[in-house]
């Protein structure tokens, strides 16, 4: 596809990134000289210097024939303005805008719809959604969702004294009715399991279930499944804005601790239930003040990766509850998960997954379409959702007498709502979608994972 991306700053450049991985023509737009030399230099991508929301610029960007546009500047306005003038100058371009700033998160669908945008994607609303659904999930170590949310895929790490370390996957089988276990992760070594594979002590299992049988699988092994009561947050973003405001809605006691008085001011205003708390969230004395360690969740939010990581790792030592880091940089992605963290977040990494699943879905045949791509396990894995139309050359032919390429697994086939764990003798049929996991990166559509 031809694209043109506008704003080249920490999500730009993670777009670019995983855009000019899968064959796309890329063309990228910024104010900023060096940035466009280094971002050219980088990657196979043509630069251009500029106001992305000036139609000169646009059309030396060779507009009239992109089939889309993502702007994801600085700006909420540049980037609405920019999608803007390039629907009203091409009509068959797709328009991509970040939009972050909370007056118009009510206002999104709206600005969609009114605009004729594409999509609208908001980065700190998204990580803030992962982080709730952590906190009411805290076992687990990441949470994706299929299926409009009525099927999920969990990691955990199995716990020292589990009831499944040292038995296999068949030996275990009253344990995992309705669920699969769908990779181990196994000294950094990433496993499609058997059932004779064993489970060994500091395995982290991600596993595909309805939410009800994943909560019935937890309770039978013993691992905690309440949602967090109570939750520390330290930094008082954007970010810990909206994750505030989900978990008030559902009653959670909220506590922020935020350096700067004015933006404490702005949330005492907006955040009426929670505690906000002025103080430096580093300070070893302060943490003790607002009892750290009877939180049942704490989020390190600040603005700097390094300082979430540490603040993280003390929680972890002073607290055996839910901690979860926000990390903005998309590099050292094997370095931050040596650091064995509980859950990481990066806003960053989910605006690319939403663009890239959209732009995989844009260019698919009608036979069958991507609905949902997620990146785990540090982008060496996907798991896609594809949704069949009748017109797929897969309908009707048994999963036994496919040719399926290897490392790819079908994990997963949802039929009028329903998961089904599929066994050889199962069939495709028009309507389902079906959840493949596979460390084969970059499928478009459901034929590719045939050998």
């Amino acid at each position: 596809m031809q694209i043109i991306v506008v704003g080249c700053g920490k999500v730009g450049r993670s777009i670019i990134s995983q855009l000019t991985q899968e064959d796309n023509n890329v063309t990228v737009i910024d104010t900023n000289p060096t940035i466009i030399r280094n971002i050219s230099t980088n990657y196979d991508v043509m630069g251009i210097v500029g106001n992305g929301s000036s139609f000169n610029i646009l059309a030396k960007a060779d507009l009239a024939h992109a089939d889309m546009l993502i702007a994801v500047t600085e700006s909420d306005e540049v980037n609405l303005l920019t999608c803007v003038i390039a629907k009203l100058n091409n009509h068959q371009c797709h328009t991509i805008a970040r939009v972050r700033s909370p007056h118009y998160s009510d206002e999104r669908h709206y600005l969609q719809k009114g605009l004729n945008l594409s999509m609208t994607i908001n980065p700190e609303m998204e990580a803030a959604k992962e982080i709730s659904r952590l906190l009411n999930f805290p076992s687990a170590i990441e949470i994706v969702s299929f299926a409009k949310d009525r099927i999920d895929m969990l990691r955990f790490r199995v716990p020292p004294s589990s009831v499944l370390i040292g038995r296999s996957l068949k030996e275990i089988a009253h344990l995992t009715v309705n669920l699969l276990v769908c990779i181990i992760e196994r000294n950094s070594n990433i496993l499609v399991p058997n059932g004779d594979t064993v489970i060994q002590q500091g395995d982290i299992l991600t596993i595909i279930a309805m939410p009800r049988d994943a909560q019935a699988f937890f309770k039978k092994i013993g691992v905690r499944t309440n949602k967090c009561k109570n939750v520390m947050i330290v930094g008082g973003g954007q970010l810990s804005y909206y994750l505030a405001k989900m978990l008030l809605k559902s009653h959670t006691e909220v506590t922020i601790i935020e350096r700067d008085m004015a933006r404490c001011e702005e949330l005492v205003e907006a955040l009426p239930g929670a505690t906000i708390d002025c103080g430096d969230g580093t300070e070893e004395e302060l943490l003790r003040e607002e009892h750290l360690e009877s939180m049942d969740g704490f989020v390190a939010c600040t603005g700097m990766d390094e300082v979430n990581a540490i603040l993280s790792l003390y929680a972890l030592k002073h607290s055996s509850k839910k901690v979860i880091t926000k990390v903005n940089h998309v590099d050292f992605g094997d370095v931050i998960e040596g650091l064995q963290l509980d859950s990481i977040v990066n806003p960053k990494q989910l605006t690319a997954q939403q663009i890239v699943q959209y732009v995989r879905a844009a260019g698919n045949s009608m036979e069958s379409n991507v609905e949902t791509l997620y990146r785990l396990m540090n982008g060496r894995v996907e798991a896609l959702e594809f949704l069949l139309d009748s017109k797929s050359s897969l309908i009707g032919t048994k999963l036994a007498d496919m040719r399926i390429k290897k490392n790819v697994l079908i994990a997963g086939i949802v039929r009028e709502g329903k998961l089904i764990i599929p066994g050889g003798q199962d069939a495709f049929q028009a309507g389902d979608t079906v959840i493949v996991v596979t460390t084969n990166l970059g499928f478009h559509e459901i034929e590719n994972i045939l050998a």
